[in-house]
């Protein structure tokens, strides 16, 4: 026999690659952190000895999910900036508190608590756009989660850089520092069209292309941003883009509520990915992203929660399930999104558009052993007659009980082995008596 580390055997398997097949009764053998083979459990057994085996009779094993687009730190302002539409959450909200808040400490607490509760939601690998990403690659590599870290880009001053170029060379130091990691890779990450400028988008393509990194950008988010756009431009954000040659294969376009069709031809010519994030659009009253168009042109999309002040969680599923409803009610064709398209653009397409999708996203043998695990046997989620459906329309992120990262398990049996959760949620707690005072003092100035 052949001896490997790990023996999962599930119910009911879904590898996600090549094609949207359900095995029953298979099993995923791992080694040295990767897929070794996804075979049927009778002939797993009988050919590997596994130094650790795992039996989930009631479960669905399927990759990891891959939220390909949060703000990981901004969970510890859940639920401080509501019933605001975008600009003015940002500008009278959000701003303001990380521009009193963010520094080192307040990146890691609030990113240690996000990574944990993603662990627990079946999220193996994010990517992020915040502030000090340095401390987001720390926290990531410390939990060993997949990260793909944002080097942020804007032209306002923070606590992380003063100027545009401070941030890219800051940002190019922490790619070289984490090149070839396994874990942790980059994208560039400028905040928008109308927050860099012209020279500075410049230089990102510049560079993006000598080192072909993902260029993920917020994008066509509200009607505003549009409107604005053509009065200081002459054009919509996606066409400036283009101007300045970053309308590419590189590109990853984050919201895209706001799409004519103009803007579907471009992004389909350029080859370019786009992320949804349907409860973050609907909360601030955003807009939709036409998805099932964009697929229909070729547009790889993926799933992200955004940040959970404007969410506000990060839960992967739910996000999934809202896709579908959406493009259901929103386009009258409950056909044209179906659950498991919707189960590849929570993994495999999320890796793709991260520039990943050869090593994750996916279950097949040499990929890495991101996975995660869902008991299905509940009273929301069973009878099963169709996997896929049950997972995106029926299961909670509630009932994921296991989690690996590159062969390595992160939750077992609902329990964090590489997080103290108690100690988590209590710099948490200390962080929102902190945010709670000041906001009290200043209502008392403000008379």
């Amino acid at each position: 026999m052949e001896s490997i580390d790990t023996l999962v055997t599930a119910r009911w398997v879904l590898p996600v690659e090549p094609d949207a097949r359900v095995l029953d009764d298979h099993s995923v053998a791992v080694r040295d952190g990767r897929i070794v083979d996804v075979l049927p459990a009778v002939e797993a057994r009988a050919r590997y000895d596994a130094a650790e085996t795992l039996d989930r009779p009631h479960h669905v094993l399927l990759p990891g999910l891959v939220n390909a687009h949060t703000h990981a730190a901004m969970v510890l302002l859940r639920g401080r900036a509501e019933n605001l539409p975008l600009e003015p959450w940002l500008r009278t909200a959000v701003w303001p508190l990380e521009k009193r808040w963010v520094d080192p400490e307040y990146v890691r607490d609030g990113t240690e608590l996000a990574i944990a509760e993603m662990i627990r939601g079946g999220v193996t690998c994010f990517a992020d756009m915040h502030l000090w990403p340095n401390v987001v690659a720390q926290t990531a590599a410390a939990a060993h989660i997949r990260a793909s870290v944002g080097l942020v880009v804007t032209e306002a001053e923070t606590s992380w850089a003063s100027t545009a170029d401070e941030y890219i060379d800051r940002g190019m130091r922490l790619r070289d520092e984490y090149k070839g990691d396994p874990l942790i890779c980059t994208h560039f990450a400028p905040h928008s069209t109308y927050s860099t400028s012209d020279a500075t988008l410049a230089r990102v393509r510049r560079l993006a292309d000598e080192l072909d990194l993902p260029v993920t950008i917020h994008l066509h988010e509200t009607a505003g941003e549009i409107e604005r756009s053509l009065e200081r431009h002459g054009c919509r954000p996606l066409a400036r883009l283009a101007q300045l040659g970053l309308a590419s294969p590189q590109l990853v376009a984050v919201h895209m509520t706001q799409v004519d069709a103009r803007d579907l031809d471009m992004l389909a010519a350029a080859g370019a990915s786009v992320v949804h994030c349907p409860e973050s659009n609907l909360k601030l009253g955003s807009g939709i992203c036409p998805v099932a168009q964009l697929l229909g042109r070729g547009v790889r999309v993926a799933l992200g929660t955004d940040g959970a002040a404007s969410n506000n969680d990060l839960d992967l599923l739910a996000e999934a399930r809202i896709a579908g409803l959406l493009s259901a009610g929103v386009g009258a064709s409950p056909g044209a999104l179906v659950a498991s398209d919707l189960v590849r653009m929570a993994t495999i397409e999320g890796a793709r558009t991260l520039g990943i999708g050869e090593v994750t996203g996916s279950l097949l043998p040499g990929k890495w052993a991101d996975l995660c695990c869902i008991d299905l046997r509940a009273p929301r989620s069973w009878p099963v007659h169709d996997v896929a459906t049950a997972v995106v329309y029926a299961a909670s992120s509630h009932q994921v009980t296991d989690t690996w990262v590159a062969g390595r398990r992160l939750l077992a049996e609902g329990r964090l082995r590489t997080i103290d959760e108690s100690d988590v949620l209590e710099r948490a707690a200390a962080w929102s008596l902190r945010l709670d005072a000041t906001a009290a003092v200043e209502a008392a100035a403000n008379g």
